[in-house]
């Protein structure tokens, strides 16, 4: 049996989520949800104004405009809903109630489930081949975000500066004595890394950090696997445990020298893996070698087998003039 749903009452965004924004010039932007409600509420007052005049109106002519006010809220609702999305006079799509609340922009994810986190950053992890295993690199901008408040306290503490005014401007200012607290208080705490999505216990484990220069944080690139993570673009969140009982946690059971072994199977997960093989396998291959005595190479072959056996050669080149 079919049922027919009807719709009596459209309801409406608060103005919070559809603004009219007032530009220099007396220019006015408003949001697209506002001018897909005009269209509704025109419309709907053109058919109520035809169905008061129903005696004088063409019965096909208040079926036109019920057919438009029908389309209007679809449009309203989803853009998309008939074949292609409505557009303005400047050929612009109009973003409808479902492009606000779908995807990962939407008002769902982006504000109401994702929550922003004091004392986190978020960057693009790159290979550290000089870092240790528990180790990892933190910019600059991001470290003296996370710390701001353990510098400026001993900032104060030490006497390098006599108020919380004066402690931001040094650190704005990048003084030197800054960046040495800033190590000193690194030293002693613990950070957080975490890729989405975390899986398992090994997606989120906790590093000694260092400074480094640069945007991106540094990670061992043993330390990949437990991430599921890789160096093409992937990114990872960095938090800062505060009260003692979560330093002392992810000292004592999150540090990533201490995990491992995979929790699930028990086999090793910090292997070297890929470029790593190979690189170890070129730098043990080098006893090997190819003896061509004092003759030249006797042509691309013979040279290009010298380098493959990762063999030392000599390459002697004439000046001309």
């Amino acid at each position: 049996m079919k049922i027919d749903i009807r719709m009596y009452n459209l309801p409406v965004l608060p103005p919070e989520l559809r603004p009219i924004v007032y530009r220099s010039g007396d220019k006015v932007v408003t949001s697209d949800i506002n001018e897909l409600y005009k269209r509704v509420i025109r419309r709907n007052n053109n058919l109520a104004y035809l169905l008061k005049r129903s005696e004088l109106a063409p019965a096909d002519l208040v079926m036109c405009q019920e057919k438009l006010v029908q389309e209007a809220v679809d449009t309203l609702l989803d853009s998309g809903s008939r074949g292609q999305p409505t557009r303005d006079g400047h050929n612009k799509v109009y973003k409808s109630l479902s492009d606000v609340i779908e995807g990962k922009e939407g008002r769902f994810r982006e504000t109401l489930l994702g929550k922003r986190v004091d004392y986190s950053g978020r960057s693009v992890i790159v290979v550290g081949p000089s870092l240790s295993l528990h180790q990892c690199g933190l910019p600059l901008e991001i470290a003296i975000k996370l710390f701001q408040l353990f510098v400026i306290r001993d900032l104060i503490t030490k006497r390098a500066t006599s108020n919380v005014r004066i402690a931001k401007r040094k650190i704005w200012e990048k003084e030197p004595i800054v960046w040495e607290i800033l190590q000193e208080v690194m030293r002693g705490h613990p950070v957080l890394l975490n890729r989405a999505p975390t899986l398992h216990r090994l997606g989120i484990q906790a590093f000694q950090p260092t400074l480094v220069e640069g945007r991106t944080i540094c990670l061992h690139p043993l330390v990949c696997k437990g991430f599921n993570a890789d160096f093409d673009g992937d990114q990872m969140a960095v938090h800062l445990p505060l009260s003692l009982e979560a330093q002392a946690e992810a000292r004592l059971l999150m540090f990533s020298h201490m995990n491992l072994l995979s929790p699930a199977i028990g086999d090793p997960i910090c292997v070297p893996t890929q470029d790593m093989l190979i690189g170890l396998y070129v730098l043990t291959i080098g006893s090997r070698r190819v003896r061509f005595g004092d003759a030249p190479f006797g042509g691309h072959s013979d040279f290009a087998s010298t380098i493959f056996f990762a063999a030392q050669i000599q390459i002697e080149i004439e000046e001309r003039e």
